[in-house]
């Protein structure tokens, strides 16, 4: 796979991930707002973070380490799956400090992704699930552009409760690729 070059925003920086940043993720990817947020069932181990950060992707994947312009990590973004013949792909974006909430990091990060999916992919469609219970990821997600499209009633169960699973897309048509 060749070296990823990283992708510059005034706010954020995507950049490969590395072996640094398994620490990172195996603290926050175990407290439970989190895990509840982002659908995580089990607690992670640095192990297990380490592992994934170093296998290869494919070329139905792609995935950045956020970082802060002086190089501080502060989340993750990726494409979980990329259906090149259809032109569509799954998005995901966690930053899951509360202290990095609220700055930018998120929205320009998602731009920075949306972009690189409709220019460098060639994307008709990004899609995104949503725990109908996040109101936060709701706002973030329709903030960049995305729209509601589906429930899945009852999709979701954490801490013995159901939720509805919402699904949102962009589409290439409905995104300033100008900005």
């Amino acid at each position: 796979m060749p070296v990823k070059e990283p992708i510059h925003g005034k706010k954020v920086v995507l950049r490969a991930l590395c072996d640094g940043d398994a620490a990172f993720f195996a603290r926050w990817y175990n407290e439970s707002k989190v895990m509840f947020q982002c659908g995580f069932h089990e607690p992670t181990t640095f192990e297990y973070e380490l592992k994934k950060i170093q296998r290869p992707e494919t070329a139905e994947e792609e995935w950045y380490a956020i970082t802060d312009i002086s190089g501080r990590i502060v989340g993750e973004t990726g494409f979980l799956r990329m259906w090149r013949h259809w032109h569509c792909t799954d998005m995901s974006m966690i930053i899951p400090n509360p202290d990095d909430q609220g700055k930018g990091y998120g929205i320009e990060a998602g731009r920075l992704m949306l972009d690189r999916a409709f220019r460098y992919h060639s994307m008709n469609r990004v899609s995104i699930g949503v725990v109908a219970l996040n109101t936060q990821a709701m706002k973030y997600w329709e903030r960049l552009g995305f729209k509601k499209e589906g429930i899945q009633e009852q999709g979701y169960f954490h801490n013995g409760k159901f939720s509805d699973f919402i699904m949102m897309r962009i589409l290439r048509s409905e995104y300033n690729l100008t900005v």
